[in-house]
């Protein structure tokens, strides 16, 4: 997003299973341009509404344009995002680091090389998910969190693993069953005592009322919400409705990890490793220091360019 010498720089990650691409969502922002060019960037709360009625569905594209906006009012400002919302970069929580589903061996180094991180988020969901922890667990006896990914497919084979994880020193767990399980996932949630997250059954603030009773938390991911005001939405209803909330991403650049980063201050928790996770970062933005995260205090989001 490019005005009176500044650029706004926005990234999303399309997300598949709702039908999203790269290709398809730059295609939807194409007849856009006239709206986005016509309107005061800084009324941004408006042109995001304006979009989001053009444009009811690529959420990843409406991040993109979002954080592209957003990036550029903070430069024009002289303000660094989070203060756009009236937020505190001190208040930034510490951030996991993902592990991903390997073998045993692969999983203990995988383990060992993410030493600077205290706190490590676990992908399971499958038939070797008691192996994979134990692997884990041969190793360090950090905090860990994980996500089945909807993997277990009935409430007791979700109840009886949950069990199993709570001896292990998991602190929760995110969507263990199908989205669409929810009269489930409500029995589960009243015979475990680990914290349940919904992720794949809540991508936007009005789906918390429908799923405020089947779990404790939610995940809030930039991508899936349609930029950072509907994030930022999503939090304050899920505070509403007395819900813990993570930050969560997709495997992305510097770009939306720090983005997401700019409104961490918010949530309980964040996993925000997606720029760990790729070889070619384009920019260096939010940093993790200790564990926790270190928002940049230049203005917009702080985007420095990787030579």
């Amino acid at each position: 997003y490019a005005r009176d010498g500044l650029t706004g720089v926005g990234e999303g990650a399309p997300i598949v299973r709702y039908g999203e691409s790269a290709v398809e969502g730059e295609k939807a922002l194409q007849p856009l341009r006239e709206l986005v060019e016509a309107a005061d960037p800084l009324a941004w709360a408006a042109l995001e509404a304006a979009v989001a009625a053009r444009l009811p569905g690529q959420y990843a594209a409406r991040a993109a344009l979002n954080i592209a906006v957003l990036d550029w009012v903070g430069q024009k400002l002289g303000l660094p995002v989070y203060r756009l919302f009236g937020l505190e970069a001190k208040d930034a929580p510490a951030t996991t680091f993902s592990i991903g589903i390997d073998t045993p061996e692969a999983t203990r180094q995988k383990v060992r090389e993410a030493a600077p991180y205290p706190i490590l988020k676990i992908k399971v969901g499958l038939d070797t998910d008691e192996a994979t922890i134990e692997a884990v667990r041969s190793v360090t006896r950090k905090p860990l969190r994980v996500d089945a990914n909807e993997g277990w497919k009935s409430k007791e084979e979700a109840a009886r693993k949950i069990a199993w994880l709570e001896s292990q020193g998991v602190e929760f767990i995110e969507q263990p069953m199908p989205a669409a399980m929810l009269e489930e996932q409500r029995w589960l949630r009243s015979r475990v005592h680990m914290p349940i997250f919904a992720d794949e059954a809540c991508l936007r603030s009005r789906d918390i009322p429908k799923v405020a009773d089947a779990y404790d938390g939610i995940v809030v991911k930039v991508d899936k919400a349609g930029g950072l005001l509907e994030a930022v939405r999503s939090i304050h209803t899920a505070r509403s409705f007395g819900l813990k909330v993570m930050l969560g991403c997709m495997v992305s650049s510097s770009v939306a990890i720090t983005a997401a980063a700019h409104v961490s201050p918010l949530a309980d928790y964040a996993d925000l490793d997606g720029n760990l996770l790729i070889a070619n970062d384009p920019y260096q933005g939010v940093l993790v220091r200790d564990g926790r995260l270190v928002l940049p205090e230049r203005p917009g989001l702080g985007l420095v360019p990787v030579v």
